[in-house]
């Protein structure tokens, strides 16, 4: 069993699960509701959510590929194994049914806007959790596996460089020819305009918008679209009005509009009006100003506990 996929031993399994910091393999086999030999591989996925553990499923036969390797040109090469999907355990306390098909409102609001190819594609199902104190409704979520790199609007590469450098990441990568640089650019800030665009949009109809801030919250592929991969979370926002913190005090949706600014300028390589109504009062100096105190605090609070 690898380091990752071991339970925890700083708190007993009788806690909940909800409540864990770092939960393995045999923590999620263990569960009530998940069926025992089942057809998939489970890891603990790289990445955590703050609001949900991370599973990647596989195909067995990829791990013990990945395990035993294959003999190309007489040398032995052992691929790495790509996830099938990605299960979601969230750790929202919810109380009702209605709580939880609100969750799963919010994940169909970013799909109808971002849909076909903005999205990781996602099946949002809730169980019931034989928690410590006893029943418990547990959302839950089947993610399509998103492969390619990291887009982090909050790079210091400008728009001169952001796509050359995402190009160069993701064609060392491939195992098969890549594209040329200039047809895949042109396709890349396609899919980067159409996925502004349609944010803009969901911001404008609904007042909601998702998190782009996170790093690792959006993937950009192979074929040069930009994909959101945390579509659980979206966060009602007034231009005009208050800073809006989540619940662990962190200003995302401000945070979420200023990403939305830096990918139009880096990727769309379109310049930012700050007059139009969504940016007009975020990207204002003094209300960026207060964002960058509150997110200084919000960093304080993470370090120090």
């Amino acid at each position: 069993m690898a380091a990752t996929d071991r339970p925890s031993t700083e708190i007993h399994f009788a806690d909940d699960i909800r409540n864990r910091r770092i939960i393995g393999r045999v923590d999620v086999e263990r569960l009530n509701f998940i069926r025992s030999g089942g057809d998939y591989v489970m890891r603990r996925h790289f990445r955590q959510g703050l609001r949900s553990h991370v599973m990647a499923l596989f195909d067995p036969d990829e791990i013990a590929l990945e395990q035993t390797g294959v003999l190309m040109g007489g040398v032995r090469w052992f691929p790495r194994a790509q996830p099938l999907r990605i299960f979601r355990i969230f750790r929202a306390r919810l109380e009702t049914l209605d709580q939880a098909l609100e969750e799963i409102r919010r994940v169909k609001m970013i799909e109808a806007y971002l849909a076909p190819d903005g999205f990781a594609r996602s099946t949002e199902f809730v169980v019931d959790y034989l928690s410590p104190p006893g029943h418990a409704i547990l959302l839950c979520g089947l993610q399509e596996f998103v492969d390619g790199e990291i887009l982090n609007p909050w790079s210091l590469l400008n728009k001169e460089t952001f796509l050359d450098h995402i190009y160069h990441a993701l064609s060392c990568n491939a195992l098969e020819p890549f594209g040329e640089r200039r047809d895949w650019k042109l396709c890349a800030r396609a899919y980067a305009r159409r996925f502004v665009d349609n944010i803009k949009r969901m911001i404008m109809e609904t007042g909601h918008v998702p998190d782009l801030a996170g790093v690792g919250n959006l993937i950009m592929t192979a074929q040069g679209a930009v994909k959101l991969v945390d579509i659980n979370n979206s966060t009602r926002i007034s231009p005009g009005g208050k800073i809006a913190l989540d619940d662990k005090g962190y200003p995302v949706g401000d945070k979420s509009i200023e990403a939305l600014s830096l990918l139009e300028e880096k990727m769309v390589e379109r310049p930012v009006d700050r007059t139009e109504w969504i940016y007009q009062t975020i990207l204002s100096p003094e209300r960026m100003a207060n964002v960058r105190m509150l997110t200084d605090a919000f960093q304080v609070k993470a370090v120090t506990g």
